[in-house]
């Protein structure tokens, strides 16, 4: 099964979109499943109402700090990186869909869906393979 599928499969299971994205990626960061689908819980349906970032973009993002960060609490010194990675994600998820807003994506003001919540999934996971090498 490919990652897309995994994730899908996931969303199918009634992860939201982050903890999909998140979760299908968990043994390559070294979290167990349930740890990121409980830190992903409330990224999903564009941070709990529509009006934020999309959850797929969001589950993206934190799978850069879980890759990414050294985990030193006194000392932090890959912030830098990892936010040079999420910039990547979020621009590369941007410039495919045309917006990272869930709403907007959905089209609940317009009408005019720009993406699906399974479509934002697969991007967001090809995006993670691609920037990440995950």
């Amino acid at each position: 099964m490919t990652k897309k599928e995994l994730a899908i499969a996931n969303h199918d299971k009634k992860y939201n979109c982050c903890q999909a994205v998140a979760c299908s990626f968990c043994k390559e960061i070294g979290v167990d499943e349930e740890t990121l689908f409980k830190a992903g819980e409330a990224f999903g349906l564009g941070m709990g109402g529509m009006e934020g970032t999309c959850g797929a973009v969001s589950g993206a993002v934190m799978l850069a700090g879980f890759k990414n960060s050294d985990g030193q609490l006194n000392d932090p010194k890959t912030k830098a990186e990892t936010y040079k990675l999420s910039r990547e994600i979020v621009r590369r998820f941007e410039e495919k869909n045309g917006s990272l807003i869930c709403r907007d994506l959905k089209g609940i003001d317009t009408g005019t869906v720009l993406r699906t919540c399974p479509g934002c999934i697969e991007d967001a996971v090809e995006i993670v393979q691609e920037v990440l090498g995950l």
